[in-house]
């Protein structure tokens, strides 16, 4: 059985993956599995993705650890930390 998750990438995520993608899983997968996968595409995902790097989740607009499981039909999005002054 799998699931298909809604993509949104913000800010530089979005640059350089665009706004909008989906995503198939097994059923059961958590954020990190997820964006493992992503990362798994190679290249500009990879890159954009890498554990390296800071990176943000939100499920369904809450934020998300690597662990929270995902269900058919949420939304994913991934986006750089947030700085202000």
């Amino acid at each position: 059985m799998t699931i298909t998750v809604k993509l949104r990438f913000f800010a530089s995520l979005r640059e350089r993956l665009g706004e909008a993608d989906t995503l198939v899983l097994p059923a059961g997968s958590t954020v990190g599995a997820a964006r493992d996968a992503l990362m798994a595409r190679g290249s500009a995902h990879a890159e954009a993705l890498a554990r390296s790097r800071a990176v943000r989740a939100a499920v369904n607009q809450k934020m998300a650890a690597e662990t929270a499981s995902l269900a058919d039909g949420d939304e994913l999005a991934f986006f750089p930390p947030v700085t202000g002054g």
